[in-house]
């Protein structure tokens, strides 16, 4: 697996380019911002974006959408309970004091257990919900792309619609922490972690 880690927009949103190294083929999880910087990445590494996933719908995980869609025509991929998101990112941007494009429409949901295949890579879609409706975790081989749900030491805010704090916890202890301890946590903000790290040292946890 071939994984670029970029640090983009006003909020440090994570993104994430994962690529199959035998094919080229390369997903882009979570183009917040900066959608010049991730073509460039995905150029010199010669890999080309076939697809496009939204781990959700808030306003600096998705504003890069319009940008990389319009350059690389790859399907937009998100979660039916985000989708709706996508229509108002302008809008939400601007509260925000944000300058964003309102996203394209996504070109089909996904759904538990799921697997997006990018080259002979394949990302398994894990519900997530609790940090927003429609939240999705993104499995791959020994790595695991978290966006808002789970950080180092710490969870995702629960006070914006469709948050709920009990239903995050519920998500992190039933589709992450029954993962193994060695698969790496690529989280929405911040550094990364291990799942065995975070069951064991995590104070929302213990």
């Amino acid at each position: 697996m071939i994984l670029h880690h970029l640090v983009v927009g006003a909020i440090a949103t994570n993104c994430y380019v994962v690529g199959c190294g035998e094919t080229g083929r390369a997903a882009v999880i979570d183009p917040g911002d900066e959608a010049d910087q991730i073509l460039m990445v995905c150029a010199k590494s010669k890999l080309t974006i076939t697809a496009i996933v939204n781990t959700h719908g808030h306003v600096d995980h998705v504003g890069g959408n319009r940008r990389l869609k319009e350059v690389t025509k790859a399907p937009l991929l998100i979660h039916a309970a985000d989708a709706p998101m996508l229509d108002h990112v302008s809008e939400i941007g601007r509260m925000w004091g944000m300058r964003v494009e309102n996203s394209p429409p996504p070109d089909r949901t996904i759904v538990e257990g799921e697997k997006i295949e990018v080259g002979n890579l394949s990302l398994k879609v894990l519900e997530t919900p609790g940090h927003s409706l429609g939240g999705v975790s993104l499995l791959c081989g020994d790595a695991v792309f978290v966006g808002d749900t789970l950080f180092a030491g710490s969870i995702g805010r629960t006070d914006l619609p469709g948050g709920s704090y009990n239903q995050l916890l519920e998500s992190v202890r039933k589709k992450l922490f029954t993962l193994p301890d060695t698969v790496k946590v690529y989280p929405g903000h911040g550094p990364e972690t291990t799942i065995g790290e975070e069951r064991r040292y995590n104070p929302f946890f213990n």
